[in-house]
């Protein structure tokens, strides 16, 4: 089965393409949507590759690249209440909220830019483009990735 792609999106203030550099590996907590959730649940496999978007910075930006290494399990940070993501109605026995592995691919040299993406045309119908579109976990499809992954060669 070939690859999906996926944009995830982060406020770089809170974790970075060039944090997720430094740690190689790393643990994608925190989604606290059901759409997102279910996308990263159900959907989200080893092998798949994410655009990693930052989002709440200007320029908001697609800052990297990074592959699915661990398929879903329970996000411990919702059983944490000294955690952001605690959520007291969250049990251990049938967990509520999870989470994927995501390995460094490459930061890229120069972002792509929402401004810059929104001038394509062939991206119009991208998710991150469209109108109220706030989910952090997007699909990316086969071609919108192709012309992403054109773009920084």
């Amino acid at each position: 089965m070939s690859p999906q792609y996926w944009l995830f999106k982060t406020e770089p203030a809170c974790y970075s393409i060039d944090d997720l550099a430094k740690k190689r590996t790393d643990h994608w907590d925190g989604v606290r949507n059901y759409q997102a959730r279910n996308f990263l649940r159900d959907d989200v496999k080893i092998g798949d590759l994410v655009f990693i978007y930052h989002s709440r910075v200007e320029p908001m930006a697609i800052a990297g690249l990074a592959e699915i290494t661990r398929e879903a399990y329970p996000d411990h940070t919702q059983y944490d209440p000294e955690n952001d993501h605690f959520d007291p109605k969250s049990n251990p026995q049938n967990p509520r909220w999870f989470m994927v592995d995501v390995t460094f691919i490459r930061k890229f040299d120069e972002p792509l830019t929402l401004n810059q993406l929104r001038r394509i045309p062939e991206l119009s119908n991208m998710r991150l483009l469209q109108k109220g579109q706030r989910l952090s976990i997007q699909p990316v499809t086969r071609t919108e990735a192709e012309i992403l992954l054109a773009l920084i060669q």
